[in-house]
């Protein structure tokens, strides 16, 4: 739970510095919704090649579905966004690492998208 706190509080940090000051109280939906959008156009321009729709034109049983993800994700049961973050930044197989080319605040973003679209089913 700490760690979903620092994450929160990073993500909220990276806002506040593309906006600037904020003088009216952000409601914490809007901020996700705001980081969920973020992280759509990084898997579009990063990760939509291979992904698209959730997807992997690679390996079909390595998609981005929920039920892939629980078989091939490690810890993915136990706390999915770390899982998908920890795949995005080591890559894996034909899956490149994108630690170092993605900021940890743009790695949260997409993982925070994808955990959304694979519950909504993609």
């Amino acid at each position: 739970q700490r760690r979903s706190m620092v994450r929160l509080a990073g993500l909220l940090l990276m806002l506040l510095a593309l906006i600037g000051p904020v003088v009216v109280p952000i409601p914490a939906y809007a901020l996700e919704g705001a980081v969920i959008e973020q992280g759509g156009q990084i898997f579009s321009s990063n990760c939509a090649a291979c992904h698209m729709g959730g997807g992997n034109v690679i390996r079909a049983n390595r998609s981005l579905k929920i039920r892939d993800l629980n078989a091939h994700l490690e810890e993915y049961q136990q706390d999915p966004l770390e899982a998908i973050e920890h795949q995005i930044e080591a890559g894996k197989n034909a899956m490149p690492s994108y630690e170092g080319k993605l900021s940890e605040a743009e790695i949260i973003a997409v993982a925070t998208y994808v955990e959304q679209q694979a519950e909504l089913g993609w």
